[in-house]
């Protein structure tokens, strides 16, 4: 008896997901919850493991393919992994009005071609169909790059436009889609041929095109400014290595400089509350909560998992969550409302050497805080120039919301709370 291998809930507000790559071949054998396929969406990825031991049979979502929820990946036959591989006639058969390669006289694809609208022995779907079977993907990036699916040759099932039929329709530019009604998409001037032989062209997951789509639409959409300020961190430091044993010992956490800042913005959020709002409309939405995001670099590029009523939190319940939400991070096993619902984000470029930049909002947040590299700099003190361990702070915030005289009174709460920790202790 088989067992389907199908796409399990995604989480809130996601619908589909494109498949990463798959561990077993067909014919391999599997076991019980082991890993089978990754799965790619705009927030996390994510494995499936799989429902049943036996052999992985047919594999009907291949790598590269956009699959929605529930939607069908493969199938699980019994043996124990001596058995061959689905036959060719086989796949052949199963993806016959896909392919529309069957011989003209054999009735079953013949049925298959005429449902699949009349095709004539080649791979052309006749426009309406393609359009009416597009599935979200194709049509967002319809929208998105003007490209109009029903000019596009068409490889999927039951003679769909797929995700993929779409981005090489894009890539290879005007000439595909010459019919596009819309703008053409801007095309990569080609290279010389003694550089194209060493370049190298990667896919970008669908995690970095989902950071590069919201990242423009936090710019095209907000109405962005960045204020700066540096703070002194020669009291947070102090008290960082008088008590950071002591605080590991008690704690099982390094004492590190995030719950100070996460405790210095959520004091500084409670009294400037337009930092912790954001725009629905004509609506201004002021939460009194305080879900601080904090960014964290993965070698998949930026995810930005939540820590949650961090108000509620002390400087070692901070730590904590940061250091779960960051192992999760690295290890990939963030799961979707990890990183949902966030008010502010806090973004720290100083781990890797970033002496000051301009972060961009998270949106629909209206602010991010940006860190910094802490160095030493001459600075004067009571009329004496003294060195000092120095940090650039920088807020970026949606000035459609947030003034500046708010802006700047934000970040100087921040500044006074870090040079002055007491106050985060005892809550001033």
């Amino acid at each position: 008896m088989a067992t389907e291998i199908r796409v399990p809930t995604l989480g809130e507000s996601v619908s589909e997901a494109t498949i990463g790559k798959w561990f077993k071949k067909p014919g391999d054998a599997v076991k019980a919850d082991e890993p089978l396929v990754e799965l790619e969406t705009d927030k996390v990825t994510l494995e499936v493991n799989a429902p049943s031991a036996g052999v992985l049979g047919e594999i009907v979502a291949k790598e590269g393919d956009t699959v929605g929820v529930s939607a069908l990946l493969g199938m699980i036959t019994a043996g124990d992994g001596k058995a061959a591989a689905p036959k060719a006639e086989e796949k052949k058969a199963d993806t016959a009005v896909a392919q529309a390669a069957g011989k003209a006289g054999e009735a079953t694809s013949a049925a298959a071609e005429k449902k699949a609208g009349e095709v004539a022995g080649d791979t052309t779907i006749k426009p309406a169909t393609k359009a009416a079977d597009s599935g979200p993907a194709v049509s967002r990036l319809a929208a998105e790059s003007g490209v109009d699916p029903a000019s596009v040759n068409a490889s999927g099932k039951d003679g769909r436009v797929t995700k993929g039929d779409m981005l090489a329709a894009i890539a290879t530019g005007p000439a595909v889609a010459a019919s596009a009604p819309a703008a053409p998409v801007q095309v990569r001037a080609p290279s010389a041929p003694d550089d194209a032989s060493r370049e190298e062209r990667v896919k970008m997951t669908k995690l970095r095109q989902t950071i590069a789509r919201r990242l423009k639409e936090a710019q095209s959409t907000a109405a962005m400014l960045t204020t700066f300020n540096e703070v002194d961190m020669s009291a947070v430091m102090a008290l960082r290595n008088q008590y950071k044993d002591v605080f590991e010992k008690k704690h099982g956490v390094k004492l590190g400089f995030m719950g100070f800042f996460v405790k210095a913005c959520v004091q500084a959020l409670k009294e400037i509350p337009s930092v912790n709002a954001e725009i629905d409309g004509t609506d201004i939405v002021y939460k009194n909560y305080y879900h601080v995001a904090v960014a964290v670099g993965t070698d998949k590029g930026l995810v930005v998992p939540v820590v949650r009523d961090a108000d509620q939190l002390s400087i070692a319940g901070v730590e904590k969550a940061i250091g779960v939400l960051g192992k999760k991070a690295r290890d990939g096993a963030l799961k979707i409302e990890d990183m949902q619902g966030g008010t502010f984000t806090i973004s720290n470029g100083g781990v890797y050497g970033s002496l000051m930049s301009t972060p961009i909002l998270n949106a629909p947040q209206s602010a991010i805080l940006g860190m910094h590299k802490i160095q030493e700099r001459p600075m004067v003190v009571g009329g004496q120039i003294v060195v000092r361990p120095m940090m650039y702070l920088a807020v970026s915030y949606d000035h459609r919301i947030i003034d500046g005289k708010e802006a700047v009174t934000f970040l100087v709460r921040i500044k006074e709370a870090l040079e002055d920790p007491a106050r985060l202790v005892l809550d001033l």
